[in-house]
């Protein structure tokens, strides 16, 4: 895979022991929060103040490392951050302690993730965009594999050991860290020392970006006001009467396929065009969420988070990859850093408007109505964004 650089390999493999850290905790979390005093509550409030720390930070780090001309440093501090964060919230655990460090966790994100995405798109070239976002995404969530199921095979020879698995997650943040400093910054892409942007700044991109990014990240938009948690899904499994091993097995089996398929799926989106990939995914999407609404028994299921890990790889290397190929070299950190935040932020808005649906209507309205949004996005970049040169596909 000669498209696949020495700089693709080592950004992958940190995603993947990143990712690792994180999945492993990811299950236990709300456990553990619980377990030292946190209310449901208070781990809403905790969790909705550390997303939208990331999502604003996207794009003012982005656009602070397009800026500058530099990626690397950004990459290195902000997977620091979120490594060295984890082992932490074991030791300190007073709530203002805790509110400090899981927001340090998710400002690693946003200071990492625009200059980090920009590094996939520079040693890409536009027919090859897919191939190399979708082999980042595989390997990333290959970590979400790896996480999960170690601490399932952890708690159960240690059940309940939260601690000591907050201090392992540590090992694969360790070595993230590590593999970040064989990253090298481009010496051509250096410029001169500049006055520091404001944290908004990056807001004032919108307006002067290319018309091609504003549709389509306006339907990218679109969707991520519909495209919920998804802890949404797995409470709808919950729903059902399946037991927590199972859930979790599910989980790890929606990641095992997102990593399978992230990378072909890439291959394919470079020969047929990203917005048509794309547009495949949120058809699959809708079906999940049609499907989620019926009574299901495991079976099912599983075919159903089967589609949802096709969706996954089919959509969320593929939207920065496509973003990527439509922005001028020298924005990409801000034009993906801007989407990003944007996104973040709708996302929470999704969680938000879904919980509440659910409470008062129930889980079938709330899918039903995240299902056919996301057709008419579907239709939307099929007759308004069909005839743009927004991807640049073989001859």
């Amino acid at each position: 895979m000669k498209y696949i650089s020495r700089t693709i390999w080592i950004l992958s493999v940190v995603s993947l022991f990143t990712d690792m850290a994180s999945e492993m905790l990811y299950p236990i979390l709300p456990i553990y929060l619980k377990s030292i005093g946190f209310s449901i509550v208070l781990i809403g409030i905790l969790e909705g103040f550390a997303e939208a720390m990331a999502g604003l930070s996207k794009g003012y780090f982005g656009k602070l490392s397009d800026k500058s001309g530099k990626r690397v440093p950004f990459v290195q501090i902000g997977y620091a951050f979120s490594a060295l964060s984890k082992p932490l919230m074991a030791i300190f655990i007073l709530p203002v302690w805790i509110f400090l460090l899981r927001s340090i966790d998710r400002l690693g994100k946003g200071i990492r993730t625009g200059a980090r995405d920009a590094i996939l798109s520079e040693e890409a070239t536009p027919l090859t965009k897919g191939k190399v976002f979708g082999f980042h995404r595989s390997m990333d969530t290959l970590g979400a594999v790896l996480g999960p199921g170690l601490a399932l095979i952890y708690l159960y020879y240690y059940p309940e050991n939260y601690i000591s698995l907050f201090y392992l997650a540590a090992i694969p943040g360790v070595l993230a860290i590590v593999a970040t400093f064989y990253l090298k910054d481009n010496a051509s892409r250096q410029k001169a020392k500049i006055a520091t942007p404001s944290f908004f700044s990056f807001l004032s991109y919108w307006k002067t970006s290319p018309g091609n990014y504003r549709k389509v990240v306006f339907g990218l938009l679109v969707f991520a006001l519909v495209n919920s948690s998804d802890v949404f899904l797995l409470l709808k499994v919950k729903e059902i009467g399946i037991e927590d091993p199972l859930i979790i097995g599910l989980y790890i089996f929606y990641n095992l396929i997102y990593a399978i398929f992230a990378f072909p799926l890439g291959v394919i989106a470079d020969k047929i065009g990203l917005r048509l990939i794309f547009i495949f995914g949120l058809i699959l999407f809708s079906a999940v969420y049609f499907g989620m609404s019926q009574k299901l028994d495991l079976y099912n299921l599983f075919i159903l988070f089967f589609l949802y890990g096709i969706f996954a790889a089919a959509t969320e290397g593929i939207s920065k990859a496509w973003i990527s190929n439509i922005v001028a070299t020298e924005d990409t950190a801000t034009a993906i850093g801007t989407y990003s935040g944007f996104q973040s932020i709708c996302a929470l808005l999704a969680s938000g408007w879904t919980g509440l649906i659910w409470y008062y209507y129930g889980s079938s309205v709330a899918f039903w109505i995240s299902g056919i949004t996301t057709l008419m996005v579907a239709l939307y970049f099929i007759f308004r964004v069909s005839n743009m040169q927004n991807e640049i596909k073989p001859a």
